[in-house]
């Protein structure tokens, strides 16, 4: 395997791709207009967020585990720090197209969209979980890097960080509502999922997982269906109301309901069973589900 390149600084991206640095903190690069294809297995990890448009299928990357072929019209997001594998059958220069907006954690210091990031959770989607963009999406968040191309092209003054981020931001708020699309055009395949979340949290309650290795995480439960915690958790907020975390107390609760009603065994002992190392903790997020304490619920029946 190759080592993974650093890639620190937008000027270190610009020279990479052999493109001029024209702001310190943000760059657009027009993948058409690359003098080179990227060497096959080259991994790279970048110290800024990436927003990367294909508009060709002869292009594969791996983020983590996953792979993915860039379909027609596809968009990926990537926070900083991910390591990307680029897995390249040779191109030939005249198919590369699309676009890259490439923009420090800096840019957004004192600003409201640096605080907003962690909503963005499709920064931490696998590749393979990719925004499919239909032509009309495709026009409208093109309008916004022509945008920011525009403003790159003036002179940095007091106005420029302002009108750069509002337009990153603008673009991303779009990305938010075409992956929110995305979930409901897909609803067919988004329910299996969940049935598959059901049958993993069912059968986990059920054996003796519990007791050896305590409550599922997200990443445990995600790994199952193989797609990453947020996309999970986001496709279950869509489908469901809960997002991963609550979809997992649920099941939690509803064991710990059927334990209650069904043994005389303490709520202590009951707390242990389901993987709490302090009991208080179990009657704190039973009572914050349900309304009620353990032993209040056990009381009502």
């Amino acid at each position: 395997m190759k080592p993974v390149i650093n890639i620190k600084t937008i000027s270190d991206i610009n020279k990479f791709v052999q493109h001029k640095t024209k702001h310190p903190l943000v760059t657009i690069i027009d993948f058409s207009k690359m003098d080179e294809v990227m060497e096959d297995g080259i991994r790279i990890s970048c110290d800024f967020y990436s927003v990367m448009f294909k508009n060709y299928c002869a292009n594969n990357m791996r983020y983590g585990r996953q792979s993915y072929d860039f379909q027609e019209g596809s968009l990926v997001c990537i926070a900083p720090k991910q390591v990307v594998t680029m897995d390249n059958e040779i191109e030939k220069k005249e198919d590369m197209m699309g676009w890259g907006l490439f923009f420090h954690p800096d840019l957004l210091l004192g600003t409201s969209l640096g605080s907003k990031m962690k909503e963005y959770t499709f920064f931490s989607y696998e590749t393979s979980e990719a925004l499919h963009l239909s032509d009309k999406e495709k026009e409208t968040l093109y309008d916004c890097i022509e945008k920011i191309e525009t403003e790159l092209q003036e002179n940095i003054d007091h106005y420029s960080q302002t009108l750069i981020v509002s337009n990153i931001e603008l673009l991303l708020n779009y990305c938010q509502r075409y992956y929110g699309r995305q979930f409901i055009t897909r609803k067919g395949s988004n329910r299996t999922i969940v049935e598959k979340v059901a049958d993993v949290l069912t059968n986990y309650f059920n054996s003796n997982e519990l007791n050896k290795n305590g409550l599922p995480s997200v990443t445990y439960l995600a790994e199952k269906v193989n797609l990453s915690p947020n996309y999970l958790s986001d496709l279950l907020k869509k489908e469901t109301g809960m997002n991963a975390k609550d979809t997992i107390h649920y099941y939690l609760i509803e064991e710990a309901k059927r334990i209650l009603l069904g043994t005389n065994k303490s709520i202590s002992e009951i707390a242990y069973e389901l993987g709490f190392e302090y009991p208080q903790y179990f009657s704190k997020l039973f009572k914050q589900k349900t309304g009620n304490t353990p032993q209040e619920f056990r009381n009502l029946k």
